[in-house]
């Protein structure tokens, strides 16, 4: 790997990073830090940034991620009504692991979305990363829906989406969204083994 290389590109991708990128980071940043911690801010925070990133991905050309984050908005504002809604009795909304029809519900539900963007990009658009833009977009796509849900596999979805967007961020020139990618990586390795102890302590309280 050729250190100098990354190293010139992220001073370079700060020297041009735009005012509404470097916020849109931020807040991004700031909405995965509270998902690992279960704070209902995740919503707000999540929000804003994704309301950024819409307009980021449309100027370069990454379609199905400007459509994942218009998706975000809308599944924030669900998420934040059912954390904000427990059960009656309940302190919270319960963090747990999904069912075998929740698997498959899951799986289903990335296989359908990637098939249906990648020929939308395919057929209809000038992306020249079709694959990888539908990929990232299907995974988050599961993730944000299991979130919402406040299942364990959510970060699991995460960790695969983030992966998959370090490069291809990086490919599009946007630098530092490419960093915020490899530090949403660790923090969703961070949130999944958080999830996971909360998945016990709350299935033992039940």
């Amino acid at each position: 790997m050729d250190w100098q290389y990354l190293v010139e590109g992220f001073l370079t991708g700060i020297q041009q990073m735009s005012l509404l990128e470097a916020i849109a980071v931020f807040f991004g940043l700031a909405s995965v830090f509270f998902a690992l911690r279960e704070n209902i801010l995740v919503f707000p925070t999540g929000i804003i940034s994704t309301l950024m990133y819409v307009w980021i991905c449309f100027q370069v050309k990454l379609y199905a991620d400007m459509g994942i984050n218009a998706y975000y908005f809308s599944m924030s504002i669900y998420g934040w009504y059912v954390w904000s809604h427990p059960r009656p009795g309940a302190a919270k909304v319960p963090v747990k692991w999904l069912n075998a029809k929740g698997i498959v519900s899951a799986l289903a539900l990335l296989m359908a979305s990637y098939g249906i963007l990648f020929w939308v990009l395919f057929t209809f658009t000038d992306s020249d990363v079709p694959y990888w833009d539908a990929f990232t977009t299907a995974s988050a796509f599961v993730g944000m829906w299991l979130m919402a849900k406040k299942k364990v596999e959510n970060w699991i979805a995460w960790i695969i989406t983030d992966l998959v967007s370090v490069p291809l961020y990086f490919y599009k020139g946007l630098i530092l969204t490419s960093f915020q990618f490899l530090v949403f990586t660790i923090l969703a390795v961070m949130g999944l083994l958080a999830w996971i102890k909360s998945a016990k302590h709350d299935a033992s309280t039940s």
